[in-house]
């Protein structure tokens, strides 16, 4: 079994990354430490619960940065709403949070860990950054780092800057300067993924408790995709990282040099990736250039199933 430890904010995408992480066989899911993004850390945090609870998901859930290191925290409530979860009404909560820091869960999972661990972060950055510097030591037991964020291409925050990597860009400097293996799937591949009526159909078919999750989610989420960018169906952009922990052949990467901008410019937060390598410096990071659509629909299927 695979060993990960997943970073998250949710977030209606981080929902069904969760669900894929919790409900494989072949992945251990070691953790989920809670980060500010979609929105505050404390709603963050309680949305993280009510998706364990409700998927019957068994692991500690622990809370870390409530901020970015450098920025004033912003989060994204035109797409997530005022929970970071409209749409869908969770039974009473009945667990709590792990009593460890994100920081000091990632840091001691890490270092007591006989077998190196696989990081997936589907919000920024920020808790894997600060443990990084505090102890720098975690590095080595990082078998890689799966990152959703970033563009080669436009942002969706700004002209040049996606979400997750716009809300803490230095963080995410630290964690791609690391020298831990890190796999990017940016907006390249994650806009391919879209929840058209017809993929939310499909799901209400299957008529279970995950189901009428997604379905509720997507309604909302869908609404708010369209009034903010016209689009037809909201990009489901988190689950691709544990989709390919699952199935590595449903997306293509490629060796490139990728810098972080942090300019305080029109491209802060820009991920600069050198696609054609055109300044020839050693190739920091893979990310992802293309994804298998509905191989990716076929696993959020089955987990659903189950």
């Amino acid at each position: 079994m695979r060993k990960i430890i997943l970073d998250c904010d949710p977030g209606h995408d981080d929902a069904f990354a969760l669900l894929l992480a919790g409900k494989d066989q072949e992945i251990d899911l070691l953790g989920i430490t809670v980060v500010s993004g979609n929105q505050t850390l404390e709603k963050t945090g309680i949305n993280t619960l009510n998706l364990c609870q409700y998927l019957d998901i068994k692991t500690p859930v622990c809370l870390g940065a409530s901020r970015p290191l450098i920025k004033e925290e912003e989060v994204c409530e035109v797409i997530h709403g005022d929970s970071g979860l409209d749409g869908f009404e969770f039974p009473n909560l009945k667990i709590g949070f792990d009593p460890r820091n994100a920081c000091d869960f990632i840091i001691q999972t890490l270092l007591e860990s006989k077998d190196k661990i696989t990081f997936v972060t589907t919000g920024p950055l920020t808790n894997l950054a600060l443990a990084m510097r505090i102890q720098p030591k975690i590095i080595d037991k990082i078998k890689e780092v799966i990152v959703m964020g970033g563009s080669i291409a436009n942002g969706n925050v700004t002209p040049a800057a996606e979400f997750n990597i716009y809300t803490d860009p230095e963080a995410a400097h630290i964690v791609f300067k690391s020298g831990a293996p890190i796999k990017m799937f940016g907006l390249d591949v994650t806009r391919k993924l879209m929840v058209l009526p017809e993929i939310i159909e499909r799901m209400k078919k299957i008529n279970n408790s995950s189901s009428k999750l997604f379905v509720d989610l997507m309604k909302v989420f869908n609404e708010n995709q369209f009034k903010v960018f016209a689009l037809p169906g909201g990009p489901l952009h988190d689950p691709i990282t544990i989709a390919y922990l699952i199935d590595p052949k449903i997306a293509t990467l490629k060796k490139v040099h990728c810098t972080i901008d942090l300019s305080h410019g029109s491209s802060y937060g820009r991920t600069n990736i050198d696609v054609f390598d055109y300044q020839h410096l050693p190739k920091n990071i893979e990310v992802a250039v293309d994804v298998n659509v509905d191989r990716f629909w076929d696993l959020i299927e089955d987990a659903i199933r189950k």
